[in-house]
């Protein structure tokens, strides 16, 4: 998706650290509780440090409701993050997104144009009405509304397994027959696979819809007889992770601790310790005994901060090579400085906005969710 980020003026792109520093500590003191920042785990630190709460991107947007006091939200994290605040806050509140070239790869991978041609082919194909879509947390507005008005929901990496099951042993619903027979999941491959497998299915299955073939690159038999249609889609960060790399790891650390994000693909977490969510890496790491050397499969941001911040034990990327997320990467110093001023001046800039039948639609999706788990 094509978004135009205007350069900064120059006292923001010549400044030093310091002096950002500076600025954003008065502009914060200036608004008080009338802005309340949000900083995505896999954040830069010179970002997150401003912080008023951290966290993935569905909590962030659920603590960004629980504070009508704030009339700006600054959301430090992706595009679609600032979407989904937008839809759980309040009116009088403004979601600002520091960089608006602050995308999501993966979200960007399942646009509404393509769903909506996968629909209308597997309409033809299928009973269609035995088909629930689900789209991961990290999709755009539009397509947790498309979800939302086809009878599905939206889910995140913790609750991918509940939402699954929901869909698969869905009842009589908005006039479906007895049973969810088939899951279209996006735009996540390896999520919605990882998830196939928890739920005890496998390969046989399972296929893989191609947004840029003809009917998905799939024949009749295959639309009709799979349990789980999975859309291609990756992170790219995610995906940097081989099993390789977890041999290389226990070759020098053969006691050493393997933790991956469900992201990652199958082969991975197959062959990892323990698999799950931003927030179920954080925990595992901090209930892992002292001293160990734990290896983490997910952003680099995030499994520096976790070294850093726990000096007992020694936290390391799986791929050696790293890799930030170079989109949330967009977002530092300057642009949030930029932001927070020109709220002092009165000026809201980069606000995100959806438009309020989205809005309504994707907020069933939600909220079909938050009534799964």
């Amino acid at each position: 998706m094509l978004r135009l980020q205007l350069p900064l003026p120059q006292r923001y792109t010549a400044a030093s650290d310091d002096d950002l520093a500076d600025r954003i500590a008065a502009a914060k003191e200036t608004l008080g509780d009338r802005v309340f920042i949000l900083g995505h785990h896999y954040q830069r630190d010179d970002v997150m440090r401003w912080a008023d709460a951290r966290g993935d991107s569905f909590r962030l947007s659920v603590l960004a409701r629980e504070r009508p006091e704030a009339d700006y939200i600054v959301f430090c994290g992706v595009h679609f993050m600032a979407e989904s605040a937008d839809i759980l806050t309040a009116d009088h509140q403004a979601v600002i997104l520091p960089d608006l070239n602050a995308g999501c790869s993966m979200a960007d991978m399942a646009d509404l144009d393509q769903v909506e041609e996968a629909w209308d082919v597997l309409a033809q194909t299928t009973d269609i009405e035995r088909v629930v879509p689900i789209t991961y947390m990290n999709s755009s507005a539009a397509i947790k509304a498309f979800v939302g008005e086809h009878g599905g929901a939206v889910c995140t990496s913790t609750n991918a397994k509940a939402v699954v099951q929901w869909a698969l042993d869905l009842g009589d619903y908005q006039g479906r027959g007895a049973r969810g027979r088939q899951v279209l999941f996006f735009p996540d491959l390896h999520l919605g696979r990882n998830t196939g497998f928890q739920l005890g299915y496998g390969e046989a299955d399972m296929r893989v819809w191609n947004p840029r073939l003809e009917h998905g690159g799939l024949n009749d038999s295959d639309c009709k007889e799979s349990t789980f249609l999975l859309w291609r889609g990756h992170c790219s960060v995610h995906q940097r992770f081989r099993p390789e790399h977890i041999r290389e790891f226990r070759a020098e650390h053969p006691d050493g601790i393997v933790i991956v994000h469900p992201e990652c693909a199958r082969e991975v977490c197959a062959q990892a310790d323990n698999v799950g969510s931003t927030d179920y890496i954080i925990n595992a790491v901090a209930d892992a005994p002292k001293g160990s050397v734990i290896s983490v499969g997910t952003e680099i941001h995030l499994v520096n901060r976790l070294n850093n911040e726990t000096p007992d034990k020694t936290i390391v990327s799986l791929d050696p090579l790293v890799c930030p997320c170079s989109t949330m990467f967009r977002i530092d110093a300057p642009h949030l400085a930029w932001v927070l001023e020109s709220l002092v001046d009165g000026r809201v800039v980069n606000q995100i906005t959806v438009d309020r039948q989205t809005a309504e639609w994707a907020s069933l999706a939600l909220n079909r969710m938050l009534d799964i788990t």
